[in-house]
């Protein structure tokens, strides 16, 4: 928990000093790695197969920037990555009961939840005319990826707020939702307006309460025109003129760049492959560089056509196994929250998957946590693991989980 708070929040980049460059995630990497040799309460970190496919991109990904341009630099960049996805495999490793499942979604909802708050109060107070942006050195520190982040974080608040029975605290999450809506178009991002767009109308479908949530949208976007600056209405409206944007056509430049090099070598480029010399052999515009600023044409033009088929797989897996939780969650009282976890992580991944479309959001954090919660979920009901948390919860907060994987 202490990992996913600093490697997703990355609070100490609003420190001051030694903090703002000191090594915290490595060494909340190296006491967790000593609780895991120590501890019996763990098991195979393959329970889904989602593991299988990330585990497997894994291995393409290190061998792409091995082949790739510049190794040097895509060692760096490699080191960054696995480090994410070594440690997501650990938690697939160490959790396993609802307690675990909870609070790994509070921890990482919560993470980008205060962020967003925050943004959210800056927008209401300056009226919308800047920009809000996430944490200095961290992969939601533009604009556009915070928005996303922001937007994947709001149907995981819907969940974890039907899960609390206090009137207060169903309007406290209510207020920080909101609050994180209004971050997401406070950033003047146009991928996060389409992403809030997508994840409004499936939340809108997935969630039981449609006349309420229906009723509450239409209020947020009749209020939000009063607020917004002439600005923001300008850049929301380049959308469907993209082909007078600068920004927008080049990033077409950069997607047909990653689709003449992974045409051309199978194994991608690596991650150095956003520079000039890159851009004068595959880019229709050479000298007009650009990031990929969309997650599948990242994927494609780094991995190949090899990683991008495993990168869809992935979420494709995870689209699929949350969409049988929604519906075997509903058969039992005690596993209805089971159903709404599926629920609101199908809305969550609409967001990401659209949202992505136009942003450079690959290997972000909070998606893999999607992963793993929804893995977790479906290893919790297969196990029928209710039957023994509801009779003994001091055995399934202390046994080992091998045991308790015995219905």
């Amino acid at each position: 928990m202490l990992w996913t708070w600093l490697s997703i929040m990355n609070p100490h980049r609003y420190a001051y000093g030694f903090s703002y460059e000191a090594p915290l995630a490595a060494m909340a990497v190296g006491f967790t790695l000593l609780g895991l040799l120590n501890t019996k309460e763990k098991e195979s970190p393959f329970k889904g197969a989602p593991v299988t496919v990330l585990v497997l991109l894994m291995i393409w990904i290190t061998i792409t920037s091995i082949l790739g341009f510049d190794p040097e630099y895509n060692f760096n960049q490699w080191k960054k990555i696995m480090k994410i996805d070594f440690m997501i495999i650990v938690a697939l490793a160490l959790l396993y009961s609802k307690r675990h499942i909870l609070a790994l979604t509070i921890v990482a909802a919560g993470s980008v939840a205060i962020l967003g708050a925050k943004g959210g109060l800056f927008t209401l107070a300056t009226g919308g005319n800047f920009r809000v942006w996430g944490p200095p050195g961290s992969f939601i520190e533009d604009n556009n990826e915070f928005a996303l982040a922001v937007i994947m974080t709001i149907p995981l608040l819907r969940l974890l707020q039907l899960q609390i029975s206090q009137r207060w605290g169903k309007y406290v999450i209510t207020a920080i939702m909101v609050l994180c809506a209004a971050a997401a178009v406070g950033s003047h991002s146009r991928g996060g307006f389409l992403a809030i767009l997508a994840m409004g109308a499936a939340f809108w479908w997935y969630d039981g309460r449609k006349i309420g949530i229906l009723i509450g949208m239409l209020v947020l976007a009749s209020i939000a025109p009063l607020f917004l600056p002439e600005e923001w209405f300008s850049r929301m409206d380049s959308i469907s003129d993209y082909q007078n944007d600068s920004s927008a056509m080049g990033r077409i430049n950069a997607w047909w760049m990653a689709w003449n090099l992974a045409t051309d070598r199978f194994f991608g480029g690596g991650f150095a492959i956003y520079n000039l010399g890159v851009f004068s052999i595959y880019a229709p515009i050479p000298d007009d560089v650009h990031a990929a600023h969309s997650i599948y044409f990242q994927i494609l033009g780094e991995h190949g056509f090899v990683g991008l088929f495993l990168f869809i797989l992935l979420w494709w897996l995870v689209w699929y196994e949350s969409g049988k939780l929604r519906v075997e969650g509903k058969k039992l009282p005690e596993t209805l929250w089971i159903s709404q976890l599926g629920a609101m992580c199908q809305v969550s991944m609409i967001g990401y998957l659209v949202g992505g479309t136009f942003l450079s959001l690959a290997y972000f954090d909070l998606p893999y946590n999607i992963m793993v919660i929804v893995v977790l979920a479906r290893r919790w009901i297969d196990r029928k693991a209710w039957l023994l948390e509801n009779e003994k919860p001091s055995v399934a907060n202390n046994a080992a989980p091998n045991h308790a994987t015995t219905s």
